[in-house]
């Protein structure tokens, strides 16, 4: 099996819970509150776990929060690298209003960090013998927006596959100059670094485009309820969204990253892992809060679109 290195440089301890009505000025009851530890590249780590795999993860950790969290991971079968920052680790609140189905969430910018923290964390990837390195979520405050980029390059120089799944400036930065094995943008994230609406039928050609220059070996974009594209250099692969039902749409696009890796890690050809990840996203929309996907759901939502 290959090995994995999953990186958080934003991490989050997730809060979900539910309301019948979300009110300005009045306090707004809730119930059903759930925590996770999450962040993209946690939130990667676990599906992978969640699906029988084994990863390493390498995340910034501050603060009383940042010791919540790694309490928080230690039960899960992750092999924990954390480094130590200054400001803690950012908590981030979902509240699903139950009289509409409608879901709020409230994302904190996260903490600044210096060049001098995020160095340990980019010699880790330099020293790392993994298969595959996976970068999931935002930039933290104060970290340079080519910071994927040189992640990128360390990870190249190990002769590791870099995969990659972030918005705005870091992944304009990515997109511009990066090479990478894969990169995960939603249509919207894709669309404003191209800075052009792009019909379904668009999007693939324009992806392929910078496939071509180099700068990553495929593209996935997702379409939320559309399904997802796939391309390379020489296709372009679209899959209709499963139909399934929708709780919250919160970790969907980590566990569409994290399925894609772990078929990988397995040994499966990047069509079979795309197939896989679709299914990951489609189960963690199934499930309430920041409960990410079960791998029942994942198994059984991949057989059914595979089968003829």
């Amino acid at each position: 099996m290959a090995k994995i290195l999953c990186l958080a440089l934003n991490p989050a301890i997730d809060i979900s819970s539910d309301a019948e009505v979300v009110r300005h000025t009045h306090k707004t009851r809730t119930h059903n509150q759930q925590q996770f530890p999450g962040g993209g590249g946690i939130n990667v780590a676990r599906v992978i776990a969640t699906l029988g795999g084994r990863c390493e993860l390498a995340f910034l950790s501050g603060g009383e929060t940042g010791k919540l969290l790694e309490a928080m991971l230690q039960p899960l079968p992750i092999l924990e690298r954390p480094f130590a920052i200054h400001d803690p680790v950012r908590v981030a609140y979902a509240v699903h209003e139950t009289s509409t189905n409608l879901e709020y969430r409230f994302v904190p910018e996260g903490p600044l960090v210096t060049e001098s923290e995020l160095a340990p964390v980019i010699n880790a990837v330099c020293e790392s013998d993994a298969d595959y390195i996976v970068a999931s979520g935002s930039l933290p405050r104060g970290a340079p927006h080519d910071t994927y980029v040189r992640l990128a390059e360390a990870a190249r120089a190990r002769g590791a596959r870099f995969i990659l799944d972030t918005s705005g400036p870091a992944l304009a930065a990515a997109l511009s100059s990066a090479q990478m094995y894969l990169v995960k943008p939603s249509l919207g994230e894709f669309e404003a670094f191209v800075g052009e609406k792009l019909t379904h039928d668009l999007v693939g050609p324009v992806a392929q485009d910078y496939v071509r220059r180099g700068i990553a070996e495929y593209i996935a974009v997702t379409l939320g309820g559309d399904g997802a594209i796939l391309v390379s250099s020489d296709k372009i692969i679209r899959v209709p969204a499963i139909d399934v039902p929708v709780n919250s749409a919160t970790g969907a696009g980590d566990s569409f990253v994290a399925g894609i890796v772990w078929a990988l890690s397995e040994g499966r050809d990047i069509e079979d892992a795309f197939h896989v990840g679709q299914a990951a996203g489609a189960a963690a929309v199934m499930t309430a809060g920041t409960e990410l996907c079960r791998r029942e759901d994942v198994l059984r939502l991949y057989g059914a679109s595979t089968r003829p």
